[in-house]
């Protein structure tokens, strides 16, 4: 991708719930709630601290991200729905996805 996070600021695509719930129930898109969820694309070289030192960011591209409701910034890039946002307004990163999804 030819884009490139300025500072603290992360690049990610929305990672879309399921829709159907564990029962079976199918949900309408009308009742769907924005996701929380978003794998990070691209990240920023990170944040400067008060001497003037580089502070590397926390997570990496490929990272899968749990951030709030209203979080980030939506923007069009190369006709996908992409959030920018700061580092600071991700609330954890989800370790063994894939793990996680087969135990639930």
């Amino acid at each position: 991708m030819a884009f490139r996070p300025l500072h603290d600021r992360i690049l990610v695509r929305r990672i879309e719930a399921d829709e159907k719930t564990a029962g079976g129930i199918i949900i309408p898109d009308t009742a769907k709630e924005k996701p929380q969820e978003g794998e990070v694309i691209a990240v920023g070289p990170g944040s400067r601290d008060e001497s003037g030192k580089l502070t590397p960011l926390d997570v990496k591209a490929g990272d899968r991200i749990l951030f709030g409701k209203w979080s980030g910034t939506e923007i069009k890039l190369n006709d996908e729905d992409l959030l920018i946002m700061k580092e600071s307004d991700v609330m954890g990163v989800i370790e063994n996805a894939a793990a996680v999804k087969k135990a639930a």
